[in-house]
């Protein structure tokens, strides 16, 4: 592959660019703790799309729409309420 000055479809780097000095202490949290608060939200939410269990299907397509009418029908019963 002949890489003409002119030509820009390969990607520059400059190995010799210095980054710089790095201002802080701070840490990157643990996923983890993240995945932990999102849980004891939605459950503390009361939302439900379906009750628990296993359901099976012969297509995503099938799965989707089932999926779909469940939330519709708990929409209009949280609405009731």
């Amino acid at each position: 592959m002949d890489h003409n000055v002119g030509d820009q479809t390969f990607p520059v780097t400059n190995v010799e660019e210095f980054i710089g000095k790095t201002v802080g202490r701070r840490k990157p949290g643990r996923p983890g703790k993240v995945q932990k608060t999102g849980r004891a939200i939605y459950r503390l939410s009361g939302f439900k799309v379906c009750d628990p269990g296993v359901y099976r299907f012969g297509s995503h397509e099938e799965a989707d729409e089932w999926m779909l009418q469940m939330a519709i029908k708990r929409a209009h019963l949280a609405a009731k309420s």
